[in-house]
């Protein structure tokens, strides 16, 4: 008996051990190992519970002595990406961080049967995010990242809440804002385009290098979404906004997600209500607005010690299993991946998740997005709004087709070119203003700047590599301070440190 539980531990092992693809430890030694966890703010307390948890129940005599420190699935990312070394050994990311993840060596991928498994249990859309090529390089922790319809029932009559059209007469009626991000933001104008079977799909290879991209937005079909999305920006009621809060500024009607369910409930109590995106009419036919669904991820750093490296697996599988998922749903209402876990009454009895698993069949799983995209399909709404025809519109489509197949015949000079980004200068964080390059520094044309504007540095028009106010990549905004105008000025220390400086040139 005993000889037959040591070889089934060692298998047990060996198993986890094909995630990271060291060699089997002696699994009746078990180990105890000294690790740091990032972890969101809100989920620090429970992750350090259930880490505590695994240590108690598993069987092969793992214990972590885990530092669970508190690090937004945002900045896990960008300081993973700044120093894989000093990084936390397990952490929650969000999905579109995952490429550069895999570009800087940070994620450890799993082994064939663990990914197999990990595929069973799990969302199809969620396991797509973690996954390039065709490896995953990461577990699946959530999946609620999507986006449905909040509705003030004392305006919205509920026969009205399946039509685009019907819902921007309500408004329009009463005086109360549509507020829909269709103007600002790529991750919801792309609702349109997937209604009529549009796809924009960034191919990436095992390495996590974009190197293709299979895009139709700019198609019949897609002419067709932009006719519908024209409906909405020419409404006058049309506010391009997605903060539950805009019901407290008159808003009717506000297209968010599940992180804004209880700010949308504290203001309209009884009135909320929570359904599905609408379908807009073109030529007498319906198309269903889509969506793109998204996820948060668990990471697992690459280890130099293969037995620490297996164990940190088995916590990985442990922390995103169907217990550990549930309890984040129970604690912090968080949409779990797990399958069996969606389909419990609990989860189905949420009216946000409710919501978004009725949108689900019209949505599109978030997968691996070259960072420039977010800019180039941000101007749609703006230039289908300044159409005044369908010539127009084709045109509107034309310049974003143009600006996707630059991506792919960008020269090294202009991957590596600095400019400054923001709400300046008449712009809305849509216009790359160049910086030239100068006495080891790079600097800018002067810009007249106003008190209160915010702005970024990046690199190669793109949001992978950019620097804040502190320097470091993905760093918060720079504040404009007093009205002036300013060369911006970029001096950079290392590949993950700079400093910017605003040299008033004028006022």
């Amino acid at each position: 008996m005993k000889k037959a539980l040591a070889l089934l531990l060692a298998l047990a092992m060996v198993f986890a051990l094909a995630a990271c693809g060291g060699a089997a430890p002696k699994a009746s030694e078990g180990g105890s190992y000294d690790i740091v966890v990032w972890a969101p703010e809100l989920a620090v307390e429970l992750t350090k519970q259930q880490i505590a948890d695994f240590n108690d129940s598993n069987e092969y005599g793992i214990k972590f002595n885990a530092t669970v420190e508190p690090v937004s699935e945002a900045d896990a990312a960008n300081n993973m990406v700044t120093d894989v070394e000093a990084g936390g050994d397990i952490f929650f990311f969000a999905q579109d961080q995952f490429a550069r993840l895999v570009q800087a060596g940070a994620l450890n991928k799993l082994g064939a049967e663990a990914a197999a498994a990990v595929k069973a249990a799990n969302d199809a859309g969620a396991v797509k995010a973690a996954t390039s090529g065709e490896e995953m390089f990461a577990y699946p922790l959530t999946a609620d990242n999507g986006y449905y319809m909040y509705y003030d029932k004392s305006v919205i009559p509920e026969e009205d809440v399946d039509s685009v059209e019907k819902l921007i007469a309500d408004t329009e009626k009463a005086g109360k804002y549509f507020a829909f991000e269709a103007e600002t933001s790529a991750w919801y104008i792309a609702s349109w385009f997937f209604a009529t079977g549009c796809v924009s799909e960034w191919i990436t290879d095992n390495d996590g290098k974009f190197i293709s991209i299979k895009d139709t937005f700019n198609s019949p079909e897609g002419l067709i979404a932009a006719k519908g999305l024209k409906k909405l920006v020419d409404s006058p009621m049309h506010l391009s906004s997605s903060s539950a809060s805009e019901f407290s500024s008159g808003a009717a009607i506000v297209v968010s997600g599940i992180w804004d369910y209880e700010t949308a409930k504290g203001i309209l109590g009884d009135n909320l209500g929570v359904t599905d995106l609408p379908s807009f009419e073109v030529d007498g036919k319906e198309y269903h607005l889509g969506s793109f669904n998204g996820c948060k991820l668990l990471g697992v750093k690459p280890q130099a010690d293969a037995a620490k490296g297996a164990a940190l697996h088995l916590l990985a599988q442990y922390l995103t299993g169907e217990k550990a998922e549930m309890e984040r749903f129970n604690t912090l209402s968080w949409g779990p991946s797990n399958l069996t876990d969606q389909a419990s009454e609990a989860v189905q009895a949420n009216p946000g998740l409710v919501a978004l698993a009725k949108q689900a069949p019209y949505s599109v799983p978030q997968g691996n997005i070259e960072g420039s995209w977010w800019d180039i399909a941000k101007v749609i709404g703006d230039d289908v709004k300044a159409a005044t025809d369908e010539a127009g519109l084709q045109a509107a489509l034309d310049n974003y087709a143009a600006k996707i197949d630059a991506v792919f015949t960008r020269t090294e000079e202009e991957m590596n070119a600095w400019s400054v980004i923001g709400g300046i200068c008449g712009s809305n964080w849509d216009k790359d203003f160049p910086m030239s390059e100068g006495g080891g520094c790079f600097v800018s044309e002067p810009l007249e700047l106003k008190a209160g504007e915010e702005f970024k540095v990046r690199q190669g028009a793109s949001w992978d590599v950019n620097f804040g106010a502190d320097g470091t990549i993905g760093g918060p905004n720079v504040v404009v301070e007093e009205d002036g105008v300013y060369e911006i000025v970029l001096e950079l220390k290392s590949e993950t440190e700079a400093t910017i400086t605003m040299n008033k040139v004028e006022g």
